[in-house]
Order: C-alpha cells, then structure tokens, then sequence
C-alpha cells in the first residue's frame, strides 16, 4: 500500500514538473540575439544618381498607364525588399506612390525617395 501511495504521488510530481530546455531558460537571451542578428543584416540605403531616378520615373509612369506588373525594389528599416504588383498612384512632386501587391492585393502608400529599383515584368 505505502509503494502505491509513493508511486502515485512521484508520478503526480513529475507531471507538474517542466521538462528542462537548456537554451530556453532565459527568453530575453532570444530577443537580444534577435536584435544583434537582425543589426548585422542591415544595409545602408543606396544612393541613387539622376539617371537611375529618371528611368525609375520612366518606368513607374509606363506601369501606371499601361497596368503592368513590376518587380519594385525599396529599401526600409535597414533591408533592401523586392515585390511584385501593380503601380496605382504617383505623386512625384508630393513624394508619393501608392502601389498593389500581387500576393495579397494590399494597398501600400510608400514614398518615392524609398524606391531603389522599378522593372516591369
């Protein structure tokens, strides 16, 4: 009877107890290596000279007139992205464009000086 009681009660311990992760005991550990990773991938934004700003000109007006998908790359919080989609809106003198992307048909209002290569598809 006193096995049993004993028995009962380490099996009744154990089933509270958590099982030990050795690289997760401190969550605070994984987001400060988050960060430092994240910080090490970042990249400084890309300086554009008159001619690539021209012909991004070019080809966004081209896409917005003809409804043609482009591969838009833009830079933003440190890291360089590239999406495909369609062009709606240019505003050139208020720094703006509004532009759909293809995967979930989102509109996204992003400015002009973020921009760091446009090509139709």
């Amino acid at each position: 009877m006193k096995i049993i009681k004993t028995t009962a009660l380490l099996k009744e311990g154990l089933d509270k107890m958590k099982k030990w992760r050795p690289f997760a005991t401190m969550p605070e550990q994984y987001i400060g290596l988050k960060e430092i990773i994240n910080k090490q991938l970042e990249v400084a934004q890309p300086v554009l000279t008159e001619e690539q700003m021209e012909q991004m000109n070019f080809t966004l007006i081209e896409a917005l007139h003809t409804n043609k998908q482009v591969y838009l790359t833009y830079y933003k919080r440190g890291q360089c992205i590239t999406e495909t989609g369609f062009i709606q809106f240019v505003d050139s003198l208020g720094d703006l464009f509004i532009f759909i992307d293809d995967v979930f048909e989102l509109k996204n209002k992003m400015r002009l000086s973020e921009l760091i290569d446009v090509r139709l598809t």
